[in-house]
């Protein structure tokens, strides 16, 4: 079984057609938690943006099964985040001769995962690094 200390694993979800916004509302919910706590209150959750974040942290943790061993009760949500996509644009004409503009938002949203509580690999301090422990010599 490999160990990982500061490496997370990825999964991107790419153009999903949801506006940002709303996507980050569902995504600060679950950002820090252990992975089957989040996929538990996602499935609760009435957001739209809730169930493809379900299916993204759920294929990062088969990805993490799969690839490096590590179980689902391991692993906790270290990184989520939703940006902005394309924005098609479109509109009509309104009153007046105006155009009134339709934008329809897209994101980008990635889960990074990491182990709940690594176990050091040989030569690291239980702590972290020397710089990080106070320089304590």
């Amino acid at each position: 079984m490999t160990r990982i200390s500061t490496f997370a694993i990825r999964a991107r979800l790419r153009n999903c057609q949801m506006s940002p916004r709303k996507a980050r509302l569902v995504v600060d919910v679950v950002r820090g938690q252990p992975v089957e706590e989040a996929l538990a209150q996602l499935q609760h959750l009435p957001h739209a943006a809730a169930r493809p974040i379900f299916k993204l942290i759920a294929s990062a943790a088969a990805n993490a099964e799969e690839t490096y061993g590590l179980a689902r009760s391991e692993l906790m949500v270290a990184e989520i985040f939703a940006d902005g996509g394309r924005t098609q644009r479109r509109g009509y004409f309104g009153g007046r001769s105006r155009f009134k503009p339709i934008l329809r938002r897209s994101c980008h949203i990635t889960v990074g995962l990491r182990e709940a509580n690594p176990e050091p690999l040989p030569g690291e301090r239980p702590g972290g690094t020397d710089a990080q422990a106070g320089g304590e010599e």
